[in-house]
């Protein structure tokens, strides 16, 4: 299984992220999570492997901004599930997966080289 870069199609860090994989030529899919929301066990295993629900979340977002304040508050897994699926753009992006199962979520040019053994 190929790196896979999960994000939004118009982020422009998940762009970058993108851009940066194909010019190192870095086998990857590219899966959209709005079209293609993750499953709840898909975020647990990303909350275990990015240090919990508020590591992975995205606070500073408009969409954070425009929630209930009862929505910012979730007092279980499950609501953090539910909020997370039904608001994918709150989660930190892009969340890179590669074949041995490491998780990580952000995109920075030297971070990429280091973790793809580029350069």
């Amino acid at each position: 299984m190929p790196t896979t870069l999960y994000g939004l199609a118009n982020c422009d860090t998940c762009r970058k992220a993108r851009n940066w994989l194909k010019r190192f030529d870095v086998a990857h899919d590219f899966v959209d999570y709005r079209d293609e929301r993750a499953s709840p066990e898909t975020l647990v295993a990303w909350r275990d492997a990015l240090g919990g629900w508020d590591a992975m979340t995205n606070k500073s977002s408009t969409t954070w901004r425009n929630l209930a304040p009862s929505r910012k508050a979730p007092q279980s897994d499950a609501e953090w599930k539910l909020l997370l699926r039904e608001y994918p753009q709150l989660i930190r992006r892009p969340v890179v997966v590669t074949d041995d199962g490491v998780v990580t979520q952000g995109f920075t040019d030297n971070a990429f080289k280091k973790r793809f053994g580029v350069g």
